[in-house]
C-alpha cells in the first residue's frame, strides 16, 4: 500500500513539474518582425519601349518603273552617293530622247521664224509690207523663242527623271531594311515608295517610352534609366532621358507621353525594334531610416475591452441609438452632429492653421514589452516598393517593427490519424 502511494506521489510530481515547466516556457511569437535600419531608397518609375537608331532615313522612289538592279541587300554598311539599286532605265532614256528632238525643233523654229521676222522689217522700211505683218512676223518670233524654253524644261524633266532612276543612299549607315526585288514594279503615284531603311550609326541608339500621365511630372531630362531586353534577359542597359516630348497618345482612355532615352551601343548587342523594360530612376535618398512596406500596411486586430463589454447593454445600446433618451442638441454634440455644428466640429478635426488640411502620418506598430502591437507614428518620404524613408517619427534603428502575422502550415498527415477518417485501416 505504502508503495501504491508513493508511485501516486511521484506521477503528481512529475505533472506538477511539467505544468510548471510549460508555465515558464516562452509564448510561440504572434507576429512577424524585421528591424528598422539605414539604407538608401530609391523611387522609380517602370515603363515599355521600342529601340531605334537615333537617325534613321527611308530611302524611296520619286518616279515608277521595274526595279533592274539590287547594288545593297540587308545589313549592308554604305556610304553617302553610293548606288543602291537602279530601276529600268529604258522609259526614262526614250523621255530623255523625245525631249532632244523636240527641243531641236523648237530650235529650227526659231530660226526659221528670225529670217521671216527681218524679211518683214525690211520690206516695211521700204513702205512695201503692212504694220500688221511685221508684228505678226514679230509674234511668230517670240513664240518660237519660248518654245525652245519650254523644250528645254520638258528636257531637264526627263534628265532628272533619268538620274532618279538610280537609287542613291543619302547618309552614310548600314540598310536594316529592303522592301523590293529584282523586277518587282515601284509605284510612285502618290507619295515615293519606301525601297531601303537606313540606321545612320548603331552604336548610338535611343528608345521611345510611353510614361503614363500620372508618372510623367516626376521624370526630368537626364536622369538615370536602367532597361533590360528579351534577348539579354540577365543583362542591364543603362541610358539617360534625352527629350520628353508633349505629343500625347491617348489609347483606350489611358494618357501616354513619349520619353526618349539615349542610349551607347558600342558592342551592337542592341538591335532596332527590340522591345526594352524601362525602370527611371526619378528620385534616390542615400543612408536614411527606412522601414519595410509591410509595417505600413500592417494593422493589428482592434480588441474590445472589459469596460467595454460591460457596457454594452440594453440600456447603453439605447442610449446610444440616436433619439433616444436624449435631446437633439445632446445627440448632435455626441455624434459630431448633422447640423452646420456638426460640419464645424469635424473641419475643426481635420483642419489646421488656416483652415488647410492636414496630412496625417502613417503608423508603424513595435511589438511592446507584453508582447502586444505598440503604434508610433511616422512621417514618411519616398518609396521604391520594399522600403519606404521615414522623415520623421518615433521609430529609430534597431527598433524591431511588425510586418505580418506568424503563419504555421499545418501538416495535414500528422494532423489526421493514418488509415482516413477516424483513424480506421482500410
Amino acid at each position: 500500500m505504502k508503495k501504491i502511494l508513493a508511485l501516486v506521489l511521484l506521477v503528481a510530481a512529475g505533472i506538477g513539474v511539467a505544468a510548471f515547466l510549460k508555465s515558464r516556457r516562452a509564448p510561440e511569437p504572434k507576429y512577424r518582425t524585421v528591424a528598422v535600419d539605414r539604407g538608401n531608397v530609391t523611387q522609380t518609375v517602370a515603363a515599355t519601349g521600342t529601340l531605334s537608331a537615333v537617325i534613321t532615313v527611308k530611302v524611296g522612289s520619286v518616279v515608277s518603273g521595274n526595279v533592274a538592279v539590287l547594288h545593297a541587300d540587308f545589313n549592308k554598311q554604305v556610304k553617302k552617293g553610293e548606288l543602291l539599286a537602279e530601276l529600268d532605265p529604258v522609259p526614262f532614256q526614250e523621255r530623255v530622247d523625245q525631249a532632244k528632238a523636240a527641243l531641236d525643233k523648237a530650235d529650227v523654229d526659231v530660226r526659221n521664224n528670225a529670217i521671216a521676222l527681218r524679211r518683214q522689217k525690211a520690206l516695211w522700211e521700204q513702205q512695201l509690207a503692212a504694220q500688221a505683218d511685221l508684228d505678226q512676223a514679230q509674234a511668230n518670233y517670240d513664240s518660237a523663242v519660248a518654245a525652245v524654253g519650254q523644250a528645254k524644261a520638258s528636257l531637264a524633266q526627263a534628265q532628272t527623271d533619268l538620274n532618279n532612276s538610280k537609287i542613291i543612299a543619302p547618309i552614310d549607315g548600314v540598310v536594316v531594311d529592303r522592301q523590293y526585288d529584282v523586277g518587282q514594279p515601284v509605284a510612285a503615284s502618290f507619295q515615293a515608295p519606301t525601297i531601303f531603311t537606313i540606321a545612320q550609326d548603331l552604336t548610338k541608339m535611343q528608345v521611345s517610352a510611353d510614361v503614363s500621365e500620372s508618372d510623367i511630372g516626376m521624370c526630368k531630362v537626364g536622369q538615370p534609366v536602367r532597361f533590360t531586353v528579351d534577348a539579354y534577359p540577365d543583362q542591364t542597359f543603362r541610358g539617360t532621358i534625352g527629350q520628353i516630348r508633349l505629343n500625347a497618345t491617348v489609347n483606350q482612355n489611358v494618357v501616354t507621353y513619349p520619353v526618349i532615352i539615349w542610349v551607347d551601343n558600342p558592342d551592337l548587342a542592341l538591335r532596332p525594334n527590340m522591345t526594352a523594360n524601362i525602370i527611371i530612376d526619378v528620385a534616390t535618398v542615400k543612408d536614411v531610416l527606412r522601414v519595410p512596406n509591410g509595417a505600413l500596411r500592417f494593422r493589428p486586430e482592434e480588441k474590445e475591452s472589459a469596460s467595454a463589454a460591460a457596457r454594452r447593454t440594453p440600456t447603453a445600446a439605447a442610449a446610444r441609438t440616436p433619439g433616444a433618451g436624449s435631446s437633439p442638441e445632446e445627440r448632435a454634440a455626441r455624434m459630431g452632429g448633422g447640423g452646420p455644428a456638426g460640419a464645424m466640429q469635424q473641419f475643426d478635426k481635420t483642419a489646421g492653421a488656416g483652415g488647410r488640411t492636414r496630412k496625417a502620418g502613417q503608423t508603424v506598430y513595435e511589438l511592446g514589452a507584453n508582447g502586444e502591437p505598440k503604434p508610433m507614428e511616422v512621417r514618411t518620404g519616398i518609396t521604391d516598393g520594399r522600403y519606404t524613408e521615414v522623415v520623421s517619427g518615433d521609430v529609430k534603428v534597431g527598433d524591431t517593427v511588425i510586418v505580418g502575422l506568424v503563419t504555421a502550415k499545418a501538416d495535414s498527415s500528422a494532423a489526421r490519424p493514418p488509415g482516413g477518417p477516424g483513424g480506421r485501416r482500410f
